[in-house]
This record gives structure tokens, sequence and C-alpha cells, in this order.
């Protein structure tokens, strides 16, 4: 089944690699091991150079101040958390080997085009380049699904994107927007969550979570609120120490997510009142209107003769009241169900 596919006939989980090989082509081969026994759909990489996402400079418009980063030149960042070129070709066919879904960012149009001469089925847009419209024309002009990211997005920046990804011919069914808190991690008072079925009205495209916030919570209401995409880093451990593993999720954590966010899913169901298939026998349960003692044709049904009782073999306990003062049309045991035609609707 195809990748877009799968988005559409399920909830679909995306296990991010991003730094967590820690620099080590063998952690990055075992990152896809892991997501795959763990349950993912997906594994995602990124695709960039440091020279691809700025400059090699050290002034204060290029230092990181604050957070886990801190004190870091956005180039220092980049260059220690890239994911090296000759190892994607690698990473990919290991997804294929194990049966898991592989995709990527890029970032500027050399990296897509390295992405093609790849065969990639999709891309994803980062939320920090959600403003960058030419990347996302180009990538558009692939003809591929599209994962964007939303974090920061106001809406003006988020119907600049739809329009130039619709502007190139991309349709809607081929469009993937993810609610995102760009802070890492994520605060669940910071997530407002409830701006996923605004998106799903809004833009009129499947909508999903890119989530940096601990634990499970977050997902699991995502997917309740009507997301359809999890997307979620990972790692081996937390232990092994490189830029993004603080906010990361072990295989174990992301095992639990996944379980749960597809029960949430399956949850969801559908709009529906009335009994369920596996309610229907316990109907039987219900309260009805019941002899309490013996009534004989003509007796006038009163408080002392009749109860609302269970089970419900009898007329509906909504009729009570209209019963109460009539006489009885036939002869009832105590413990036998009053009849329906002894109201008239």
């Amino acid at each position: 089944m195809k990748l877009l596919d799968k988005i559409q006939n399920g909830v679909y989980t995306i296990a991010e690699m991003s730094a967590n090989h820690a620099g080590k082509l063998e952690n990055a081969l075992e990152i896809v091991r892991a997501a795959k026994k763990a349950g993912a759909d997906c594994l995602k990489i990124q695709t960039y150079t440091a020279d691809s996402l700025t400059i090699d400079c050290d002034n204060e418009y290029f230092k990181i101040k604050g957070g886990l980063w801190d004190g870091y030149s956005l180039y220092q960042l980049y260059s220690e958390a890239a994911t090296p070129y000759e190892w994607q070709t690698e990473i990919k066919a290991e997804c294929e080997r194990v049966g898991i879904d592989f995709l990527s960012t890029p970032f500027d149009r050399a990296s897509v085009d390295f992405l093609e001469t790849l065969g990639v089925e999709a891309y994803k847009v980062a939320s920090f380049e959600l403003v960058d419209i030419p990347l996302i024309r180009y990538i558009a002009k692939q003809g591929k699904p599209m994962i964007v990211s939303c974090g920061m997005g106001s809406m003006e920046e988020i119907q600049d994107a739809m329009d130039a990804m619709l502007g190139e011919g991309l349709s809607r069914g081929k469009i993937i927007l993810l609610k995102c808190t760009s802070e890492y991690p994520a605060e669940t008072k910071d997530m407002n969550l409830r701006t996923i079925a605004d998106m799903i009205e809004r833009f009129g495209v499947i909508v999903g979570l890119s989530d940096h916030s601990i634990g499970t919570l977050a997902p699991i209401t995502a997917v309740a609120l009507g997301a359809k995409v999890i997307e979620k880093h990972f790692c081996l451990s937390r232990d092994l120490k490189n830029p993004d593993s603080d906010f990361s999720t072990e295989p174990a954590e992301f095992a639990e997510m996944t379980n749960s966010v597809r029960q949430a899913y399956e949850a969801r169901g559908v709009e529906s009142y009335g009994p369920g298939d596996a309610e229907k026998s316990n109907l039987a349960y219900r309260r009805s209107i019941f002899a309490i003692e013996d009534i004989r044709m003509g007796d006038i049904f009163c408080n002392d003769n009749t109860r609302i009782i269970r089970p419900g073999a009898g007329l509906q306990p909504k009729y009570y009241d209209a019963l109460i003062g009539s006489a009885s049309k036939t002869n009832y045991r105590k413990g036998m169900p009053i009849l329906m035609n002894e109201v008239t609707e």
C-alpha cells in the first residue's frame, strides 16, 4: 500500500530520526530496525548540510540563546545534527528491507534533487521552512504528497503555503498539514490541540500532529480530535546524547504510543446513536413496566400493581403515566410484562 493510501485509511505514525544517529551510520540503521519493531509506519530523516541551512558565522544573529542548544551557533548545530548524504541511500534501502516507509525533509533545491534520485514517494516540510514559499513551490512541482509542519505558522502563513502548493497543481488530497508546537520539548499547556479540528475544516486537507512533547497524551488527544498522522522524534536511547535526544522517544515508549493512537483512532468510530451490534443483547436488561401483583382484565393499573423495573420485556417506561388509571385489557400474573396494547401512542 502506498504511503498516501495508508494515511487516508488510518492513523499513520512517523519516527523522526533527526540527529539521533549521533554521528554513526550503524546507529542510523539500528534506528530503522527499532522503529519498525516499535510499530512505526515510516522512518523520517532530514536531508541538508549546514551550508544549505545557514552560513558559518558566529555573530549574535547566528547564536542560539536558551533552551537545549544554548551557546551553539546555527552552523555548529546543523553540522553536528546532519545526516550525511552518503548514508541516505543505505538508510532508504534498510527501510525497504525491513518493510517501513522512508521519508525525508529537504531544505533546499539541491536536497530535493538528491531525494528525487533516491525515488522518494513523498516529501516533508519542516515548520521553520513553512515561510520558504520558493522551496515549497519547488517541492510541489515534483507532484508528490507533501506533509507540511505548521509550527509557529499564522493562518496567513499556512494559507500562503497552501496557495503555493495548489498553485503548482498539487491537489488537496496530496497535502497533509501537521499541527506543531516548535518548542523542545513542548509543554502540554502550549500545544493548543483543538486547532487540529479547525485546521481540518479551514484548509480542507488531512491534518496530523508533529509532536515534541514527552509521553503519549498529546498524540492520543490529537487523534481523538481528528489527526491522522503522528510524527515523533525517535531514538535508541536518550542516554545516547545528541542534539535531539532529550526530547526523543525511546522504542518502548514509541511502541506504547503507536498502540494507543491506533486504539484511539478505532475508538473514534463513526457518528452513531442507538445500540451497536455488541450492545443489542443488553437491550433485554433495560427497564420496562411489569405487573408486581396479579391483575385481572378490567382492574385499574396503579402504583401498587405495576412498577418500572428491569428487565426490558414490557411496555416502555415513558408510557407509565398514561397507563396508570386505565383499565387492564387482559389478565396478568405477578412478574409478567405489561403489553404494548395497553396504551395508545
